[in-house]
């Protein structure tokens, strides 16, 4: 249902503040702000620093490996290293060390163990996995080696590129665009009674590969940091705007004055700390590694990873989640206004 501009539509507010209500003017006609005044925002504030320390701080805290994945070449010595390391790595059995270094150069795992002479051990990583995880191997295969009297070569066949030495700018450039996409969707909220939905929608979208754009231009071509085609980076950081602005808008819309803290928790706090950027994936908490591919950050910072390093060999699963975040959260703020004629409609019939 459209409306004219000056007059939002049904079901969806003008601004994502709360209603002043009757009880409320009240108060204040009486000189007493209402406590709900207070509270809430405090509320909310606190809300908000206390999962964002916890979530930044308690993930990296303690990580610690657990099913790393790593291609081990020949029987035996697969066998020995899962003996040795139990749950913290995801043994893959390889024939031999080419099969194994081809594996870790298709993301398929994030290092390569094999036979180097009697006693020695060839370990080849893909620095561009994140260096907290490569880390992690590096540190794992090397007591192993020790305890077995071998000494270990370390290789990096994926190294990162010189302009992103420690492997965060893929972090950075999801954390900005999710950033840059929330405050769209934000503002979004403000302008029902401003521009019909259609127009809102055009917004969203327009901007959104604007964003896209920008971020895609200054952290490849301008900054050098993040190697992947121009193209498909821009795709996925366009997406990755729209999940973020439509998934905000949708959540002011349904939720009311609720809705933009809990898509900040959900998106710049749990999504952004869960990406596997600062921290592997493979070294988070169950809970943590259980979300982070399925939130529009983690989703993003994976496809940057393999379109950067791994030729996109994984991009096409954390694609289609960035896609879906946008897709559904569209189709929801489309039915709304619907939805909330045949309630009315119905309120009506039954009174």
């Amino acid at each position: 249902m459209e409306t004219s501009p000056g007059s939002a539509p049904a079901g969806e507010p003008t601004s994502y503040a709360a209603a002043e209500t009757p009880t409320a003017r009240s108060h204040w006609a009486a000189g007493r702000p209402p406590v709900r005044a207070w509270l809430q925002p405090a509320l909310i504030a606190l809300v908000v620093v206390a999962a964002f320390v916890s979530c930044y701080v308690g993930l990296q805290r303690d990580p610690q490996p657990h099913r790393v994945p790593l291609a081990v070449a020949g029987p035996g010595l697969s066998h020995e290293i899962r003996q040795a390391l139990g749950d913290t790595v995801d043994v893959h059995p390889m024939a031999d060390a080419p099969a194994a270094r081809d594996a870790v150069q298709r993301h398929d795992v994030v290092a390569a163990l094999s036979a180097d002479g009697p006693d020695r051990l060839r370990l080849e990583i893909a620095g561009a996995a994140g260096t907290s995880t490569t880390s992690a191997v590096k540190s794992l295969v090397g007591a192993y080696a020790h305890g077995a009297g071998r000494h270990v070569v370390t290789d990096d066949v994926v190294p990162l590129t010189r302009f992103d030495a420690r492997g965060l700018a893929g972090f950075y450039m999801a954390f900005g665009v999710t950033l840059a996409g929330f405050v769209l969707g934000s503002n979004a909220l403000v302008l029902a009674n401003v521009l019909h939905l259609r127009h809102r929608f055009w917004l969203l979208g327009g901007a959104s590969l604007a964003i896209g754009t920008v971020a895609a231009v200054i952290a490849g071509p301008v900054m050098g940091a993040v190697p992947a085609p121009l193209v498909p980076l821009t795709a996925t950081l366009t997406l990755l705007a729209a999940a973020a602005a439509f998934t905000t808008k949708l959540l002011g819309t349904y939720l009311g004055p609720i809705g933009v803290p809990v898509s900040t928790l959900l998106l710049l706090t749990v999504g952004n700390a869960t990406s596997g950027a600062s921290v592997g994936a493979d070294l988070l908490p169950s809970a943590a590694h259980a979300v982070s591919a399925l939130l529009p950050p983690g989703a993003a910072v994976r496809t940057i990873t393999d379109l950067s390093y791994f030729n996109g060999s994984h991009a096409a699963v954390p694609v289609i989640t960035l896609a879906l975040w946008a897709g559904v959260a569209a189709i929801l703020l489309a039915l709304r206004p619907r939805m909330t004629r045949r309630r009315t409609v119905g309120t009506a019939t039954t009174s």
